[in-house]
């Protein structure tokens, strides 16, 4: 009994031993056919590094205010009896927008344009009595100022009447009505804001150490999430004379067209001054850059020696500098005229052989303007 366990234990071990042996034989092989294996070479878009001359820009965050911007109030008090404006709406200088109660006033107006004639007439004749010596030249003088106070007396009821009377003071867009009809307004009173739009204002602050390349007439684009891949362009109008003593930082302010009002006060945006002086750069396609904590790389097309026609990829270790557009400043570790892939870089590896096939490479602009779907 014990030797039919004995035979059976060294058979299983025969066998065992003898499986393992033919599978070290098959891995053995697999690996030996892995070396002498080739990958396909990878498909890849190309772009060739180019000096391009860029405008030096500084860029800051700035703020937008009206040219113009006032809450319109009662400049006396009076009760509101007609309300001509709708919220929101555009208005030209001189718009009539409250009507005040002007009955009192408009009941002493006739009273007061009697009393003008009046005077005027006794005015009249006492200048032929002077002339005559009929009476003394202290009864003319009473009469000349008697004339003169029912004139002002008169100017002023109407000028009551005027005040009453609400105007836009400049042409623009108002706001939200703060004045229901009836109300009995104060003076001092807000009835509306207005606001003039275009052109808009954009207030912004640059380091004093700036202040030698800053001037009048400089360039500005205008950028920000209200205008979603779009820019707007103006002019800097004035520089202020004073710096910030706390900040150190110079105030400028720029003027911007903005005709269809997407702009509005009080909102920020990412201001960008255009400098006279423009700066020599290497640029490749932002999408060339292989991003890495340890540091920025590119994959170099360059001819693998072998075979004619044959490439094959070097990854190389760049310094990335300012991304203009679709494009990003290579400072060093790349030249101009060299090959780099253009797109999908994150699946390559050194040392990888590719075919570069530019029939479906994207188009790269410096200023990308996407069209609306």
């Amino acid at each position: 009994m014990k030797k039919r366990i004995l035979f059976a234990v060294l058979g299983l071990v025969i066998v065992i031993g003898a499986l393992a042996a033919v599978k070290a034989l098959q891995i053995r092989a697999m690996i030996e056919q892995g070396k002498k294996a080739v990958l396909p070479p990878e498909t890849v878009t190309t772009a060739v590094a180019r000096v391009e001359s860029w405008e030096t820009s500084l860029s800051a965050v700035g703020s937008l205010t009206a040219v113009q911007g006032v809450t319109v109030a009662a400049e006396v008090a009076g009760k509101a009896v007609e309300i001509l404006f709708t919220p929101g709406a555009k208005v030209g200088n001189g718009d009539l927008l409250v009507r005040q109660d002007t009955s009192v006033e408009e009941a002493q107006l006739p009273g007061a344009e009697a009393q003008v004639n009046l005077t005027r007439t006794v005015l009249a004749r006492d200048v032929e009595m002077l002339a005559e010596k009929i009476i003394s030249q202290a009864d003319y003088d009473i009469a000349v100022a008697n004339h003169q106070q029912a004139v002002a007396q008169r100017d002023a009821i109407r000028a009551a009447i005027g005040k009453k009377s609400i105007r836009a003071p400049f042409g623009g867009r108002l706001g939200i009505r703060q004045v229901n009809l009836g109300q009995i307004l104060r003076e001092g009173d807000p009835v509306v804001t207005l606001q003039s739009l275009d052109p808009i204002f954009v207030d912004f602050a640059l380091p004093q150490q700036e202040l030698s390349r800053l001037r009048v007439g400089l360039p500005v684009r205008v950028t920000g999430d209200m205008l979603p891949g779009l820019s707007v362009d103006g002019r800097v109008t004035t520089v202020s004379p004073l710096v910030d003593a706390e900040t150190r930082n110079l105030r400028l302010q720029a003027t911007v067209a903005n005709p269809q009002e997407k702009l509005r006060p009080g909102m920020f945006v990412n201001v960008t001054v255009g400098l006279p002086v423009r700066n020599k750069v290497v640029a490749i396609p932002a999408t060339a850059a292989l991003y890495a904590p340890y540091g920025d790389s590119v994959f170099v097309v360059q001819d693998d020696g072998k075979e004619k026609g044959g490439k094959v990829l070097r990854q190389q270790f760049v310094r990335l500098g300012e991304r203009r557009g679709d494009y990003v400043a290579v400072t060093e570790g790349l030249k101009e005229g060299e090959t780099v892939v253009s797109t999908g870089v994150f699946k390559l590896r050194n040392g990888q052989p590719v075919v570069v096939d530019n029939r479906l490479a994207p188009e790269f602009r410096l200023a990308p303007s996407p069209k609306d779907d």
